[in-house]
């Protein structure tokens, strides 16, 4: 099987030896042979439709054609005609008939990428090609049977689209019968600088230019790097920097201008139960519970403060009497006498020293800042906060100058 893999490597281009890319390999070669449906997972620019094209070079249709479709690139109105073909005359512009890429591609491959942008009534089309192999052409009502070997690829979660209703769930399981998952660069660190390597030796061929080299202090750098856009992001790194930099041995410092700054601070506008992000570490998630916290005392603050200076009889609405309840604030009396002899009302003592609120909240926009790269509208969503009041909250922490 060693060979095998080393021989798919050398034949597409595919550096690197880490466990999870090896693994992926050979799940593909495995299932290539047969006729079963394939569905392959994993970031955008990890490389998902090379393995579709490992698949169909090795399996018994490779003679036969290889289509690569990306769905989400094709309007919702026009995906039917474009897979199944259409009628003339079936819709404004259709002046002759067309064959779809499903009727195109008998006996050979079709590649869906981005199978999770696919509207929902072209599923439906596409469940009965998988069931029996039939379908109709857009303006048809005859019934065609098509010879097709589907693999499909996703960058997004399926299952949770199920949930969402966005995903047929019956399509889902059809497509999941044999799941390959496409590791992110950044769970391939020993394969990063060989990457690296190979990426601007092919520059410098291509451009007839001395390659770059990166030192080891700068490999090590780039391995402590998230990669978020994996190989295609590293390829235009590799590339940018050999365009841009005179010196062609590249040291630490060098290495840190093209890497964009990164922060594990947790996007709090959409930091709910549904997150799965597993950037989020212990301190950034106390920090968010601080940092709501501050919001209710400042609040409850108010609240307090509207009741000791009102002439009237106070009326708590809905929200902050459950806002008072939650953090145990009892009011003894809500009725306040207009000649202001007001009732004792419970003290609250908020322990600000040692919860350190001011100073997680200022470290909290220092790190939305600089993630965001001081651009602060972003900094502001990031933080689900106003734009007007991250604005007062700079100014107020002195952070004019960052």
């Amino acid at each position: 099987m060693l060979d095998k893999i080393k021989n798919i490597k050398q034949k597409f281009g595919i550096v690197g030896n880490s466990n999870p890319l090896n693994h992926a390999i050979e799940v593909a070669i495995q299932v290539a042979p047969t006729d079963m449906t394939v569905l392959i997972s994993g970031e955008s620019g990890t490389g998902k439709e090379s393995f579709s094209k490992i698949i169909h070079s090795i399996s018994k249709r490779k003679h036969g054609q290889f289509i690569a479709v990306n769905c989400g690139a094709i309007p919702e109105g026009t995906i039917d005609s474009e897979l199944f073909g259409h009628e003339k005359g079936s819709f404004t512009g259709a002046n002759e008939s067309r064959k779809g890429y499903f009727e195109v591609t008998d006996k050979g491959t079709i590649f869906l990428d981005e199978i999770g942008e696919m509207p929902l009534s072209t599923q439906s089309r596409l469940l009965r090609i998988l069931e029996n192999g039939e379908f109709i052409k857009v303006g048809s009502s005859k019934v065609q049977k098509t010879d097709v070997r589907i693999i499909a690829a996703t960058n997004v979660k399926l299952e949770e689209a199920v949930r969402n209703k966005k995903f047929r769930e019956d399509l889902y399981y059809r497509l999941n019968t044999v799941p390959i998952v496409v590791p992110p660069l950044r769970e391939r660190e020993e394969d990063i600088s060989i990457l690296f390597r190979k990426f601007a030796s092919d520059f410098s061929d291509n451009n007839k230019i001395e390659p770059v080299r990166l030192s080891d202090d700068a490999k090590n750098e780039l391995k402590k790097y998230r990669f978020p856009g994996n190989i295609r992001e590293l390829k235009n790194l590799a590339e940018q920097i050999s365009v841009l930099e005179i010196e062609r041995n590249i040291t630490l410092k060098t290495i840190r201008k093209y890497i964009p700054e990164t922060s594990n601070l947790p996007t709090l506008s959409k930091f709910n139960s549904e997150s799965n992000d597993e950037n989020y570490n212990e301190r950034d998630i106390l920090y968010k519970i601080l940092f709501d916290l501050k919001n209710d005392v400042t609040e409850m603050k108010k609240i307090i403060d509207n009741i000791l200076n009102s002439d009237e009889k106070v009326q708590l609405d809905n929200k902050k009497s459950e806002l008072l309840e939650e953090n145990n604030i009892l009011i003894r009396d809500k009725e306040i006498q207009s000649d202001n002899s007001f009732q004792e009302v419970t003290e609250v003592e908020i322990d600000t020293e040692s919860l350190s609120i001011e100073k997680k909240e200022r470290e909290l926009i220092i790190k939305a800042l600089k993630k965001n790269r001081n651009k602060r509208k972003h900094a502001a969503k990031d933080l689900g906060i106003s734009e007007r009041t991250l604005y007062r909250k700079i100014k107020h922490y002195n952070l004019e100058s960052i």
